[in-house]
Order: C-alpha cells, then sequence, then structure tokens
C-alpha cells in the first residue's frame, strides 16, 4: 500500500539526505577474490508480496550468494524510506535499492531529480549469474526504454523494471451480470451506466486513496490522446493541459468526480483505504482503479453473494478507439553514491535469473521476463485472466511516469492533480479552480526544471 505523507515536506528532506551524493564511474565485474571481501548491502521494500513468504527477499539474496559468493545484507521494511533515508544522511546508505516511484514520500523521485542514481546501461548487457543469458535477452521488449527506467530520455537506463502487472478497474462481474449492464468500451457508455447504477443507489465509482489516481490518470491520458498527449502532459509542456486533449481529460475527472461514491474522501488515508475499496464488494459502487493485488489485499473482506472479480481497461474516448491499461511497473536502482557498484550490478542482473523469478513468482510477483505468463497461469488463473486484458482487441498498455521535476514549496502535482479529486467529490472545489490549480502546478514545476 502506497504511503501518503506530505510531499513537499518529503522532497525537502530527500533533498538534505542527498546531500554529498555523486557519481562513479567504475567499471562492471568482479573477481571471486573481491566477492569474499564484499558484503552487499540491498534494501527492499517489504510489500503485500510478502504475505506469501515473509523471507522472498531473503531468499532472493541466500540464491545470489550461492551463485557469486557475493555476501548480503538485507533490509526488508514496509517504510523503507524511514529507514535508508537516515542510512544515506549518515554516509551508509544501501549499494542497491528496490523502491518505485510513485510512493508519497517520493525518495526515488528526488534521486531521479538530483541525478543521484548510476548509470545502469551496462547491466543490459551482462550475463546473468549462473545463467549463460544476457538480461538485456531475458527483459521483454519495451520495458527498458521508458520514463520509468529512462527518465532523462538521454538513452541511457537509470532504472531496472521489476515486479509489473497490469492497472485498470476492477469491478465484481456478477454485479453486471445480474443488472444485465455491459462493461463501457467508452465514456460516453460509461456515464450512462453511471445514470443506470446511481438510480439504484449504486455509485460509479471509488478510488482507494487519491495516490491510485496517479496510475488512472496516465491509462486516462493515453486513451484521451495516445502518447503523443501523455509526453506532452508528462513533460509539463507549456499549456498542454490547455490543449484539446488536455482538457478533456480534466473535464472526464471532473464529471467522475460527480459519479464517485460520497464516502471516499473520508477514508483517502492509510488506515481507512480499504474501506473505499470495500464498497465495490458490498456493490455500493462499480469501479475501482487498482492492480493485480487488490484481490490478495481483500482476500478476507466479506462480499456480496457471488462475487467475480474482474479487471477492465480504461475506456476509450470514441468508438472503435483504444481502452488502455496502465502496465505498472515497480523499479530497482543503484545509488550513485554505492560503494560496491560492480558486486551492486551483479545483484541487479540476477533479478532477472531463472531462480530468482521463481521466487518471486510464488509470492505472485512477477517480472517482466520471456516466458512469465506461463507462471502466472500456472500460480494463479484469476490474476492470469488479469493480466489477459491486455491481450484483448482494442486494448493497449500505456507505460511510461510523469518526469522528475525541481522541488517547488508548497507546488505538489500530487495534491493538485489527484488530491483534489476529494474536494471535488464533496463538492468543495469547482471544476474551474481545479482546473486552475493544475495548470498553476503544472506551470511552477517546469519553472523549476530550468
Amino acid at each position: 500500500m502506497k504511503k501518503f505523507l506530505s510531499l513537499a515536506l518529503a522532497a525537502v528532506m530527500c533533498m538534505s539526505l542527498l546531500a554529498g551524493c555523486g557519481s562513479t564511474d567504475e567499471p562492471s565485474g568482479t573477481t571471486p577474490d573481491a566477492n569474499e571481501e564484499v558484503t552487499l548491502q540491498v534494501a527492499a521494500l517489504a510489500s503485500a508480496y510478502m504475505d506469501k513468504n515473509p523471507n522472498m527477499w531473503q531468499d532472493v539474496c541466500d540464491a545470489f550468494t550461492d551463485a557469486t559468493g557475493i555476501k548480503v545484507q538485507l533490509t526488508a521494511e514496509k517504510m523503507l524510506e524511514d529507514v535508508i533515508g537516515p542510512a544515506f544522511k549518515s554516509g551508509n546508505g544501501p549499494d542497491f535499492v528496490h523502491l518505485a516511484t510513485g510512493r508519497e514520500l517520493a525518495l526515488t523521485e528526488t534521486f531521479i531529480r538530483d541525478h543521484a542514481l548510476a548509470d545502469v546501461t551496462d547491466v543490459l548487457d551482462m550475463t546473468i549469474p549462473g545463467e549463460s543469458v544476457k538480461v538485456g535477452e531475458k527483459i521483454m521488449s519495451g520495458f527498458t526504454d521508458t520514463a520509468a527506467t529512462n527518465p532523462y530520455g538521454d538513452g541511457k537506463t537509470y532504472l531496472f523494471p521489476m515486479f509489473n502487472g497490469p492497472c485498470g478497474l476492477f469491478y465484481n462481474a456478477a454485479l453486471l451480470e445480474e443488472k444485465g449492464w455491459s462493461v463501457p468500451t467508452t465514456w460516453d457508455e460509461m456515464w450512462e451506466l453511471g445514470d443506470k447504477a446511481a438510480a439504484e443507489g449504486i455509485a460509479l465509482f471509488t478510488y482507494p486513496t487519491h495516490g491510485y489516481l496517479n496510475e488512472f490518470m496516465i491509462s486516462l491520458i493515453y486513451s484521451v490522446g495516445g502518447p503523443e498527449l501523455f509526453q506532452k502532459i508528462a513533460n509539463y509542456e507549456e499549456g498542454a493541459w490547455e490543449t484539446e486533449g488536455g482538457k478533456q481529460v480534466l473535464d472526464i475527472m471532473v464529471k467522475l468526480a460527480s459519479y464517485t461514491h460520497k464516502s471516499v474522501p473520508a477514508h483517502d488515508n492509510t488506515q481507512d483505504f480499504t474501506k473505499n475499496q470495500q464498497l465495490i464488494l458490498d456493490n455500493e459502487a462499480i469501479f475501482c482503479p487498482n492492480g493485480t493485488w487488490l484481490p490478495g489485499e481483500m482476500k478476507d473482506a466479506p462480499r456480496a453473494e457471488g462475487f467475480k472479480w474482474a479487471m477492465a481497461p480504461i475506456p476509450a474516448v470514441e468508438a472503435g478507439g483504444s481502452g488502455y491499461c496502465l502496465s505498472w511497473i515497480e523499479q530497482c536502482w543503484i545509488p550513485a553514491s554505492a560503494e560496491h557498484m560492480d558486486a551492486a550490478k551483479q545483484f541487479m542482473a540476477f533479478m532477472y535469473s531463472d531462480k530468482a523469478a521463481e521466487i518471486f513468482a510464488a509470492c505472485g510477483a512477477y517480472q517482466p521476463i520471456n516466458g512469465i505468463m506461463d507462471a502466472i497461469k500456472a500460480n494463479d488463473p484469476q490474476t492470469a485472466e488479469f493480466y489477459g486484458t491486455l491481450e484483448q482487441p482494442g486494448v493497449k498498455a500505456a507505460i511510461g511516469a510523469f518526469a522528475p521535476s525541481g522541488a517547488v514549496e508548497g507546488v505538489s502535482l500530487d495534491a493538485s492533480l489527484y488530491g483534489a479529486m476529494n474536494s471535488l467529490v464533496s463538492g468543495n472545489l469547482s471544476a474551474e479552480d481545479y482546473v486552475a490549480g493544475v495548470i498553476a502546478t503544472t506551470d511552477a514545476l517546469r519553472a523549476a526544471m530550468g
């Protein structure tokens, strides 16, 4: 579950933590003798995947040691930023970090913004420890040339894709079957369904917390204007929100707020977010943006009789257009200040080994590697159905992330673009003020980028 702390305060804190972080041009490759003297410091987020195996990351570290002889000291915490933040500040930060962008503390974004990540492009040409195949041959095509991995557009890779899965609109298929309602393929159909549902006291939409609207927004932008519009908006291009496509995206967000369950804003926090998810299990709302981990997260929750999980893409704007599911990616990276750069790159390469993939997959964490669908189908046929959404006719994958921007005190895209939805839902914010806030925030962030 994402953590919801103050982004502005976090950015200030993280910038101070990075003081003194420099770059390094150390070559990759480590001799066996050197391996014996190295203890690699690995930090990994202890996410919901570890519910199935609390030793998931330790098992991977042990397998790496078996393959290379390199010792590993692991730090795995749910609030990982609280642990490695002070460590970086004291000059004892980890050599390898598994921590995705999109979290409220934005530590990874701060490393990106401050150019404090190591260039790991050469890892693609490394042979995976214990195997004969190169990393670049193992990772699925298209996963190492996006803004999520190559944030500066300089042709170099600074973050590697880890666990991935489609994010879409989760719903109870049994409810739609019972009512005789179809899954909308366009936004006009979505509004029609919303009106039908409202007549029966059911809201069209809910969201766990406003942070989950990030993944939803990326797919929405793609559905409205494709990758061209996304590149303009994600890079804070001047006037992007005032183009026909940009206006349409914000209009949809405003209208969607009027179809959102009114209790959602009150539960937009780390303690109560499951109450917003529970709305679809109780048939009080139809769609909830989320990822493939949602059924596992709610596995013990009560639900309507006959409840059946299903996932739909974000609808197209016009009939015959493409619907989109964000192909959500977690990331791993190496600080430019890493003490054991060579060993860290070997560990990064090992993330795509058959052994590591097997350990991760057993917990429902799937690497973007060739042949992974076989493991998904074998481990969890229901999750395989979610991944199969991307194989449906007319459905495409949206891959990308908003570009890192300079820190501006009191200015937050998260707050203006997503957090403000709470005020739209409650009626405390007008559509005009919402749009003006998004544009003003984008202008400020663009200015900070220089």
